[in-house]
């Protein structure tokens, strides 16, 4: 039997009783496995951290993400771990390398941590855990926060980029030398009808936009002048809303933000720029 069937069976048996019971222990969603600290550096820098971010890690362990964002990268942070010795231990070390001010440690429950100031948030779970999680990830970020996976994938997510490389220190924890980092962009709630204004060259009367999304995937339509004409090449990355229109023999490139229940942005087409609105 290999490390990651090993793992498996211990996340089944310490998940079954109660993932999300209230007034319970904290939820144990695996065992401590340290990501190598080569990986650590490549987490971050996919995820271009810098002052400016708060980096969360769910499943802290020894603390090595949080206290290199904090020291390499100069961001701020804390790191949930249920293990009070791990807990301790990531503490010291950030007293110890003067970091004790940006960066600490609690013990915590991941599933009920609040995760709401994250503008990047850092895992290494079982694929059963990082899966169970996706909900939490989509309700308590804030479009735009970018999700560092390593090894396991989010189920139905795509990813913004992802690296694949080999590294010996791996085969003691997988028993194989691949290495996966996922990068994912959480995508602000575009779903719904929209009642968007163009330039008057493409449409005097508003236009209804019906937006359909599967968690980062978006498609639909416009009706223009009675016309369903559908969106080409439709991407949202956080709030960044974007898309093409074929008019009149065109194609007008449009790019919104995504604002709560306002879209506000630029088209293109025709050798003309001008603004557009849309509203929920």
């Amino acid at each position: 039997m290999n490390l990651r069937t090993v793992f498996a069976s211990a996340l089944l048996l310490a998940l079954v009783p109660a993932v999300h019971a209230a007034d319970k222990a904290p939820v144990d969603a695996g065992p401590y496995v340290p990501s190598p600290s080569s990986v650590v550096s490549d987490m971050l820098t996919l995820a271009a951290v810098g002052p400016r971010d708060f980096v969360i890690d769910l499943g802290s362990g020894d603390g090595r993400i949080v206290l290199t964002a904090a020291k390499v990268f100069g961001a701020r942070g804390f790191g949930v771990e249920i293990k009070e010795k791990l807990v301790k231990e990531a503490n010291e070390a950030a007293r110890l390398q003067g970091v004790a001010d940006r960066a600490s440690f609690t013990i915590q429950d991941l599933f009920k941590t609040d995760i709401s100031k994250a503008t990047v948030l850092t895992m290494y779970l079982l694929p059963d855990t990082v899966n169970m999680l996706k909900d939490k990830l989509l309700n308590e970020l804030n479009p735009g926060t970018r999700i560092i996976s390593h090894d396991y994938p989010l189920a139905g997510w795509i990813p913004e980029q992802y690296r694949q490389f080999d590294l010996e220190d791996k085969v003691a924890i997988t028993g194989v030398t691949t290495t996966l980092i996922y990068l994912y962009v959480v995508p602000a709630k575009a779903e719904g009808t929209w009642s968007a204004k163009l330039p008057a060259h493409l449409s005097k009367a508003p236009v209804r936009l019906n937006l359909r999304q599967q968690i980062t995937r978006v498609s639909g339509s416009a009706r223009v002048g009675g016309k369903d004409v559908p969106l080409e090449e439709a991407r949202l990355r956080g709030e960044r809303f974007t898309f093409k229109l074929a008019l009149g023999g065109k194609t007008y490139d449009f790019t919104g933000t995504v604002k709560g229940r306002t879209i506000e942005g630029s088209v293109e087409g025709g050798g003309t720029k001008a603004v557009w609105s849309a509203a929920k």
